[in-house]
């Protein structure tokens, strides 16, 4: 496959930055995304250029770290797909791509299509885990939870803070992130003592650095683990209980 790429060089977070054309030549339809772009780096560094600078780390899409944006959509064209397991067979032979960093206020550019997503970072620490004393680590079949629940609460929990929610929201909104966060551990037994203090320490630090949602419903045709809407949903009425218990 031979194709134009249009990708996005920013030297340093402060400068200016700008779409440069290169020309990808022989590359296998089974190489995935990020593979391509390391082809292409290959030969920039052979011609002595800097090459592209881009984020990654497992290439299995579990760490989030290769989110950048392909011809306007976060990850790419296939649904449920990070970038690093997107694949070069599903573009056209001679297509012309346009690759560019994630576009959202709270994620500042770093370099080329790096960003800083430690916006995410905080809300986490504003309290995704648990601090209460649980005890050390119990049979599994100790504490009963329905299955449906287990489920549920798996479902919020394959969330891999990617950011591509945030990413292709119109208002740069981190409500799915958030709500998958506050999900996974409001919704089993361990989690309910902070059920409600969570929320609304989570949702604060959110609405410091994010959007507002006006519910699109882009964030979740982009999220390539298919997190659910269902969740910012159940995350607004915990926010209301909260708020009604004077937390």
């Amino acid at each position: 496959m031979n194709l134009t790429l249009h990708v996005w060089r920013q030297r340093t977070g402060d400068g200016e930055g700008g779409f440069v054309q290169y020309e990808a030549r022989d590359i296998s339809p089974d190489a995935s995304f990020l593979e391509m772009l390391d082809i292409v780096n290959e030969q920039l560094i052979e011609k002595g250029e800097e090459p592209i600078h881009f984020e990654h780390d497992c290439r299995e899409g579990i760490c989030g770290a290769c989110g950048m944006m392909i011809n306007g959509i976060a990850h790419g064209p296939m649904g449920g797909t990070a970038t690093c397991q997107l694949h070069m067979r599903h573009f056209e032979d001679g297509d012309v791509i346009r690759v560019e960093p994630w576009r959202a206020r709270a994620f500042p550019v770093i370099k080329d299509l790096i960003v800083d997503r430690s916006a995410l970072d905080r809300i986490i620490q504003a309290g995704g885990f648990i601090t209460v004393n649980t005890g050390s680590a119990p049979e599994a079949n100790t504490i009963p939870i329905p299955k449906a629940t287990q489920e549920r609460a798996m479902d919020a929990a394959e969330c891999i803070q990617c950011g591509a929610c945030v990413a292709q929201c119109p208002n740069g909104a981190a409500q799915l992130f958030t709500a998958a966060k506050v999900s996974h551990l409001g919704l089993l037994p361990q989690g309910q003592p902070e059920r409600y203090d969570r929320v609304l320490r989570m949702v604060e630090i959110m609405e410091e650095h994010f959007g507002s949602c006006t519910m699109y419903g882009e964030c979740e045709a982009v999220c390539p683990k298919e997190i659910s809407l269902d969740f910012i949903a159940r995350m607004n009425r915990d926010f209301i209980v909260a708020k009604l218990k004077g937390k």
